[in-house]
């Protein structure tokens, strides 16, 4: 199937994703809701967390513990997930499509406070890597072959200057010249997890 053909579910044909951490004190897990440039709200990111992790978290260093992140649209459909397994190290995450059909892989590189991640296809070639400093937020997308595509960070205008006022947002922005559709689903998915990643493995 070639990349003309291949459907691209609308929550991915976006250029522009806002994204907005919803504190819940009682639960474990994060939510994040997810807006356009035009600030309407075109999706959510939730944490998933069983009960017994709960339990082991008070025990045990979360950094070890497997997450599962899934992103929906506003009509509650699955767009993807993104899963790691226990680690005692920085190990391999996975992003599957909503048949848990792996699209890609994320790995991440070890630099103190200037996290890495190197984004592959499903074939493990890679396609993308996400370099930055985490503690200013401000993090550059590039192609295989280092062309920018993209930046995470929390500067933003117009409408969404007036909405986000809060230092726990941020703004991930990809070329809309990036064509490659199937590239860009693995990527988006990978940097509008970022923070939720970045969390996990503290």
């Amino acid at each position: 199937m070639s990349e003309q053909s291949l459907f691209i579910p609308k929550f991915f044909e976006n250029n522009d994703y806002f994204i907005d951490e919803k504190v819940n004190y009682f639960k474990f897990g994060n939510t994040y809701n997810i807006f356009n440039k035009s600030g309407e709200q075109v999706g959510v990111i939730n944490q998933k967390v069983t009960s017994w992790h709960k339990v082991l978290r008070l025990f045990l260093n979360k950094a070890m513990f497997p997450f599962l992140l899934e992103v929906h649209n506003m009509d509650s459909d699955l767009q993807v997930s993104i899963k790691r397994g226990w680690t005692f190290w920085m190990s391999k995450i996975v992003i599957v499509d909503p048949n848990d059909k792996t699209i890609g892989t994320i790995k991440q590189k070890f630099k103190f406070f200037k996290p890495t991640f190197i984004i592959e296809n499903a074939v493990g070639k890679t396609i993308a890597r996400i370099t930055g400093d985490w503690k200013a937020w401000d993090f550059k997308i590039n192609d295989a072959n280092e062309k920018p595509i993209g930046t995470i960070n929390k500067k933003w205008g117009g409408v969404m200057k007036e909405v986000f006022t809060r230092a726990d947002k941020y703004y991930v922005a990809v070329n809309p010249d990036y064509t490659e559709i199937t590239n860009k689903i693995t990527i988006i998915s990978c940097a509008i997890t970022i923070d939720m990643v970045l969390k996990n493995n503290k």
